[in-house]
């Protein structure tokens, strides 16, 4: 008993130890991509500006068939295909990314990204300590579940690159976030390893939490794309409109994917993640259920998710809504997003609920 005691306790601190690890490798990854664009600042990339396409006609696409004479057969080419966006868009090509195609920036985020996989790495190992330190799932607290969290959302991010996805532009905005929540974590959500209170020593533990930290993590990644779609919308629509972004501006927003490719993204990812989502909260009141004998009881985390799941079925039904598309619709999303921070932080350390067991201590 002495003995599992001890290696209880050498695991936890070995958590600890691994999670401030993790933090240090983050804060190198961190400059390594503020290196990739400082240096990528300075090549000379074509002004978005100048890729402003004209317009010839409506949204039909048009197809160029060249005809060539050999003797007496008639070759015909194979036709080109030329896209058009539909009538009252803009054909704006994506930006060469945070290096702004310089070998040396490119260099900076190849070890940006290495250094995110390491840390990742690190992190992930220190949660599974944690884990075997508890003998249980490592989600008891807001300490476990804000670790956790940042290396399910690292992961993700992880896992578009391994998918050939080209999203090495979330990766500044992530590294920071990441130090950010881990420090708040360590700071001021840390706390002392220990067992569940009874409502939480559920399988439904394992369930329900693991699929809300993905859903929030998938979720983040798509509020960063929201963002900067946010930015790179307004930067566009200036060039398009004949007005003069600052510097920083065209350093910067040039180098994204087009305004059409960032909300494209966030639209894909909030819409595949939302059937996850419902399932959490479903999985949530089943677990209510069996814990407190009610499926439905208003406490604040349970209104607060059901209020998350009808801000991102709002953002899905205006992206189908003529006039709700584009900036409107992010708008709903970003509330969306800010409705699941509440749901957590805010619910968590302000509000009294039956979910006051994850408070700090």
């Amino acid at each position: 008993m002495i003995l599992a005691a001890t290696t209880n306790e050498s695991l936890a601190k070995m958590s600890d130890l691994l999670i401030y690890s993790s933090m240090a490798v983050y804060t190198l990854a961190f400059f390594a991509h503020i290196a990739e664009w400082v240096l990528g600042s300075r090549s000379k990339v074509g002004r978005t500006a100048a890729a402003l396409t004209p317009r010839t006609s409506a949204a039909a696409p048009a197809v160029t068939v060249q005809v060539k004479q050999a003797g007496s057969t008639a070759v015909l080419d194979k036709p080109t295909i030329v896209t058009r966006s539909a009538a009252g868009t803009r054909d704006v090509p994506d930006g060469p990314g945070a290096s702004g195609g310089t070998v040396k920036g490119d260099l900076y985020g190849r070890i940006a990204v290495s250094l995110t996989v390491l840390a990742f790495a690190i992190e992930a190992a220190g949660v599974i300590s944690r884990a075997l330190a508890v003998q249980r799932a490592p989600w008891g607290n807001m300490y476990e579940f804000s670790t956790t969290f940042s290396t399910v959302a690292v992961g993700t991010y992880l896992a578009f690159l391994l998918a050939k996805k080209d999203v090495r532009w979330i990766g500044l905005p992530l590294v920071t976030t990441v130090l950010l929540d881990l420090g708040l974590a360590t700071t001021w959500l840390k706390t002392p390893s220990d067992q569940l209170v009874p409502a939480l020593d559920s399988y439904w533990l394992w369930i329900h939490v693991s699929t809300a930290i993905f859903c929030g993590a998938v979720f983040y990644l798509a509020a960063v794309a929201t963002v900067l779609y946010l930015f790179r919308d307004s930067y566009e629509s200036k060039l398009a409109s004949g007005g003069t972004p600052s510097g920083f501006a065209r350093s910067v927003l040039e180098r994204l994917p087009s305004a059409a490719s960032l909300d494209k993204f966030s639209y894909r990812v909030n819409a595949a993640v939302f059937p996850l989502w419902t399932f959490t909260i479903i999985a949530g009141a089943i677990w209510a259920g069996d814990a407190w004998g009610r499926y439905w009881g208003w406490d604040a985390k349970e209104v607060w998710s059901f209020i998350t799941w009808v801000g991102y079925a709002a953002y899905l039904h205006a992206r189908a809504t003529a006039g709700w598309k584009g900036r409107k619709a992010a708008y709903i999303a970003l509330i969306a997003f800010g409705c699941f921070l509440f749901n957590y932080y805010g619910v968590n350390i302000f509000v009294t609920s039956k979910h006051s067991y994850a408070g700090v201590e």
